[in-house]
């Protein structure tokens, strides 16, 4: 069986690149929205590549949400790391310039000009492991 138990803010920073894609969840016309997107660290801050236009072009200066896993459906076991944050704009040029090299292209086809920022504000996580004992104990 497994075991969920809390991840610490360290081992859930470290945990966060280890995936290409995560969701952003944010409001649309005041209704919950989430998206998948491919993104990368920057200092420890999340960035997002968008295009000019679509939901995610009018964010700035919004709190948000974005989660990041992994599952093993045969094993039963995984890890999942939120953060939440006051996304923002990245309009300063040498900025756009270094963080649109190569090793940051984006998934998805067609212009994607906007680039976002999330600072880590708050970021928790949970880790489901196995357990020797056989039994499952969940962790709040």
């Amino acid at each position: 069986m497994t075991e969920i138990r809390p991840l610490t803010p360290q081992e859930c920073v470290r945990l966060l690149p280890t995936q290409p894609i995560g969701r952003l969840a944010f409001s649309e016309h005041a209704l919950p929205t989430v998206r998948p997107v491919n993104f990368f660290l920057d200092n420890d801050d999340i960035i997002v590549r968008t295009s000019q236009s679509g939901s995610m072009s009018r964010l700035s200066g919004e709190v948000v949400a974005f989660e990041v896993d992994s599952v093993d459906a045969a094993t039963h076991t995984g890890w999942s790391v939120v953060v939440i944050g006051r996304i923002a704009t990245i309009t300063d040029i040498d900025e756009l310039v270094r963080l649109a090299g190569p090793a940051h292209r984006p998934w998805a086809g067609g212009e994607r000009a906007r680039f976002l920022r999330l600072p880590i504000e708050m970021i928790s996580g949970r880790t489901l492991l196995l357990n020797d004992r056989g039994t499952v104990s969940a962790a709040s």
